[in-house]
């Protein structure tokens, strides 16, 4: 990668090894605060979202499409926090803070996959609760595990693409103004920032991709909220009742924090230009979502509940039971 600056008029080529996160600066004690905070949450988010695949896994109560698809959203959430927040932590201590040009190219696709990937994992969760509520005598059939783990392809596929071609056109410009990002992960807002070409296409695809996909999403969740909705009016059952909306409210909020979040960022016009508001957002979108969404659907779910306290209990029976061996007591 070259970086153009000119000289008496002309434009001359120097290389660009890479770039320079100047987020996190400040004092000692500022970083020191900033890594206070950050480990914590970046570990309760490891946790969190391991115990939802190990238990999701392990239980076979939970083996069904619905469950299916929160697995591979806490592993969704898992692997996007883990493209960011490590190196985000290592950074707060280093006195360079660069990321090379390929690191941060990699950081960026990455990232952009994930959150987008995740984008549509939500509304295909949506289908999923209107098709269990709406017409549960199809589900099973409807839902098939072939059908399931289709649509997750599916969601992975519109990722990959839509990373390959922000990543792509993103890296073609050229960076000449500075190699600053004023941000702690290479995102594509602050990257645009530091180019001396014209963005205009870029932002146009930005947003036109991002609103693209929101609005198809948002369109998904809406059509199948509003049948949930009407079904749940025509519900007898107060219990009934209340275990609908308890699933679906718990969707509904992650719905609620994600769209949010990224609607914020990227999907309205003079959103990509406020670098303070990025960077807020960029930690709720990075940190916060993926930390509170296994909270969101183990603490509001009855089956998830019982799915830990089950696993527990066989931990708990494992462990006695290698105890009465050890002391051949049984």
């Amino acid at each position: 990668m070259t970086k153009p600056v000119h000289r008496n008029g002309s434009l001359l080529a120097v290389s660009l090894q890479g770039f320079v996160l100047v987020r996190f600066g400040g004092s000692a004690e500022t970083q020191a605060l900033l890594f206070a905070v950050f480990l914590p949450l970046y570990m309760l988010t490891v946790l969190g979202n391991l115990t939802m695949i190990v238990v999701i896994t392990l239980d076979a109560g939970l083996h069904s499409p619905m469950y299916f698809f929160l697995k591979n959203l806490s592993f969704v959430d898992l692997c996007l926090s883990s493209v960011i927040v490590p190196n985000a932590l290592a950074n707060i201590f280093s006195s360079s803070k660069v990321i090379s040009f390929e690191g941060c190219a990699t950081q960026l696709f990455l990232f952009s996959f994930l959150a987008t990937t995740e984008a549509v994992l939500l509304a295909v969760m949506a289908y999923d609760r209107f098709m269990a509520i709406c017409s549960p005598l199809r589900y099973s059939v409807t839902m098939s595990p072939r059908t399931c783990a289709r649509l997750v392809l599916g969601t992975f596929c519109v990722g990959l693409l839509n990373a390959i071609v922000q990543t792509s056109l993103t890296f073609q410009l050229p960076f000449c103004s500075s190699n600053h990002i004023n941000s702690f992960f290479c995102d594509i807002p602050p990257l645009i920032k530091l180019a001396c070409a014209d963005t205009t296409l870029n932002e146009l695809v930005i947003l036109g991709n991002s609103e693209f996909i929101i609005l198809c999403a948002v369109l998904v969740i809406v059509i199948s909220y509003g049948y949930i909705t009407v079904t749940i009016l025509r519900m007898q059952s107060g219990s009934g009742r209340h275990k609908v909306f308890s699933t679906c409210g718990s969707h509904m909020t992650a719905v609620s924090l994600f769209y949010g979040t990224g609607f914020v960022i990227y999907g309205q016009p003079g959103g990509l230009q406020s670098m303070e508001q990025g960077n807020l957002v960029s930690i709720i979108y990075t940190l916060v979502i993926p930390m509170f969404n296994p909270l969101i659907y183990s603490l509001r779910n009855k089956d998830v509940k019982d799915a830990l306290r089950r696993l527990g209990q066989r931990h708990s029976l494992v462990k006695k039971s290698g105890w009465c061996h050890h002391q051949r007591l049984c």
